[in-house]
């Protein structure tokens, strides 16, 4: 494969990752019950452990290495600030799309960063995709329940899950071409994913991860970021 293809194959297959994840949620069908809630709780923890390494390990670093202290406060502080007004709205009008929003925000930033990383470092671009296609499954997985609990139908969620997953090779083909030289517009971005991420994961996905009288969806978590200190030792 030439090297446009290979990103367009590898950009692809991190993002579809998130529809097979609402694939599976959709056919599991096994009936409700006190230990499949706290599975889904503890999935929900380990999406919400991932996104946190993901701002910890990926979007933050690059941005407090390039952005001036007073970019990186503008950027990260108006991604929460603009993720808390989205979710006020949403809330609003009886919504909760804070697992969808988030990955979106996560995938996005980090396609961008991709592309730009083929350029490169070919092996190193390989292995992001492998950790965002990690983290892109459960985020399917608690984005489809999440969606389809507001009343969103299971036919029209996978549909926007699959439309997802290409956004992946267009932001990536966008880092490869215009973003590997514009560091100070990347890092904004991704300063700005971050702010809004981490909103997000203490704001809807955190308070609705836990249960009382179990700790371990909180484990999953813990789990979801070590996978994100791991992918990080093999990337960095």
């Amino acid at each position: 494969m030439n090297e446009i293809t290979t990103i367009l194959f590898f950009s692809w297959l991190a993002g579809i990752t998130a529809f097979l994840g609402g694939v599976i949620s959709h056919y599991e069908q096994t009936i409700e019950s006190k230990n499949k809630d706290e599975f889904v709780h503890g999935v929900m923890a380990f999406g919400g452990g991932i996104l946190v390494a993901a701002v910890a390990f990926s979007l933050a670093p690059e941005a407090m290495n390039t952005l001036s202290p007073l970019l990186l406060c503008i950027t990260f502080l108006g991604g929460g600030m603009t993720f808390g007004l989205i979710d006020r709205y949403l809330s609003s009008k009886g919504d909760s799309k804070a697992q969808f929003l988030a990955m979106i925000m996560d995938f996005v930033p980090e396609a961008l960063a991709m592309g730009a990383l083929f350029s490169k470092d070919r092996k190193a671009a390989t292995l992001l995709a492998v950790f965002i296609a990690a983290q892109n499954f459960p985020e399917g997985f608690n984005s489809f329940r999440e969606m389809t609990t507001d009343k969103v139908t299971p036919k029209k969620t996978l549909i926007i899950l699959l439309i997802i997953s290409l956004l992946g090779p267009a932001a990536a083909i966008l880092g490869y071409y215009l973003l590997v030289e514009l560091h100070y517009i990347t890092a904004s971005i991704m300063s700005f994913a971050a702010g809004g991420i981490l909103y997000l994961v203490f704001q809807d996905i955190a308070p609705k991860s836990s249960l009382k009288t179990h700790f371990t969806p909180s484990i999953g978590a813990v789990i979801g970021f070590l996978l994100g200190m791991i992918g990080q030792q093999i990337l960095g």
